[in-house]
């Protein structure tokens, strides 16, 4: 894709998770280092890192909060609401490579994040020095993220969301070589 098709997918991405969030009865707030507008959410500006910005936040909400990343397409209504049924102080939802892709914080005045790198990892420690009751929630839907172009294969298979017809109106389509499933783009023709 080039970079034009990149931000739009970014954000059709974005908003088949705002649509999951919502649609599991959570309010949406996005946090953004720019202006933004989206209609089935609130902005908040912070010209700050990702864990700065969230951890100034985090110290100032008095209720349970759920941070989920904009890149995880395949995100439904009933993934969301596994997530945030737990009865634990924190629920994690690992990503590939040691990341993480969503948490649900009961408090989040007793939590701080500390994303980049192996995060999950650095979750759990914070979790465990604060004696936080913690459950891993091991969610396909919530585990796949859109890093790489092999990623993309995941919402072909799996995804009833717009990120999917994104994809398909574009002429990305599923290739099978060697018995392994990879993405390919149908040659298209510009109009004149």
């Amino acid at each position: 894709m080039n970079r034009e098709e990149r931000e739009a997918f970014a954000r059709v991405m974005l908003d088949d998770v705002i649509s999951a969030v919502c649609d599991a009865g959570c309010r949406v707030t996005l946090l953004c280092t720019h202006p933004f507008t989206h209609p089935r959410a609130d902005t908040v500006v912070k010209d700050l890192g990702l864990n700065e910005a969230l951890n100034e936040c985090l110290a100032n909400l008095q209720e349970p909060v759920l941070i989920i990343m904009s890149d995880l397409p395949l995100a439904t209504p009933e993934s969301i609401h596994r997530i945030i049924s737990t009865n634990c102080d924190l629920a994690i939802v690992p990503g590939r490579g040691g990341g993480t892709n969503a948490l649900f914080i009961r408090r989040p005045e007793d939590f701080h994040v500390d994303f980049y790198g192996a995060s999950f990892l650095d979750h759990m420690a914070i979790a465990e020095e604060g004696g936080l009751k913690v459950e891993i929630v091991d969610s396909f839907r919530l585990h796949t993220d859109v890093d790489e172009k092999e990623d993309l294969v995941e919402i072909i298979l799996h995804g009833r969301q717009n990120s999917r017809k994104f994809l398909t109106d574009r002429g990305f389509s599923l290739s099978i070589e060697k018995g392994r499933v990879a993405m390919q783009r149908d040659p298209h023709e510009e109009a004149f």
